[in-house]
């Protein structure tokens, strides 16, 4: 089953959660987690989409990006480009992703920062990381380079 056509998606900010088939933690080496970081950092040089914040849990993740294309071609993008290159270069075999995905377009800057929040203590609140900034899989480690929060949805702190 293909994921439901949403209409224009275009330049409107989205919090994302795919998980992988049936729930199965694949994300739990290195290789298979830097390279779904790698693809999607590599998307987003490509400008397909911004990037805002991000982390990759074992058998799930979640984003909060503003699609430049449509984003069910951004998540196609995402889903589709690691699963090509990790049977490739990982030689995985089998199904990687459930066939759809949850949106929820971020609709003001409070929004936003429970989104950023919720991403950022994921990795804490399932034990995998003492601080958010040690987790290496999400947005709150150091040396990220992500786009930043848009204009419409910035706090006030970060406007004044």
């Amino acid at each position: 089953m293909a994921a439901p056509h949403r209409g224009n998606t275009g330049y409107s900010t989205y919090f994302i959660t795919a998980s992988t088939f049936q729930k199965q933690s694949l994300f739990q080496t290195d290789r298979m987690a830097g390279l779904f970081v790698e693809v999607l950092l590599g998307y987003r040089a490509q400008q397909k989409y911004l990037l805002h914040e991000f982390v990759l849990m074992p058998n799930h993740f979640h984003l909060l990006i503003t699609p430049i294309v449509t984003l069910e071609r951004a998540l196609q993008l995402i889903k589709g480009g690691f699963s090509f290159r990790a049977k490739r270069e990982v030689g995985f075999t089998g199904e990687l992703w459930e066939k759809s995905f949850y949106d929820r377009r971020v609709r003001d800057r409070e929004e936003y920062c429970a989104f950023q929040r919720y991403i950022h203590s994921n990795p804490v609140k399932k034990g995998l990381a003492a601080a958010p900034e040690e987790y290496p899989y999400g947005s709150a480690r150091p040396g990220i380079t992500l786009n930043p929060v848009p204009q419409r949805l910035r706090p006030s702190s970060l406007t004044a």
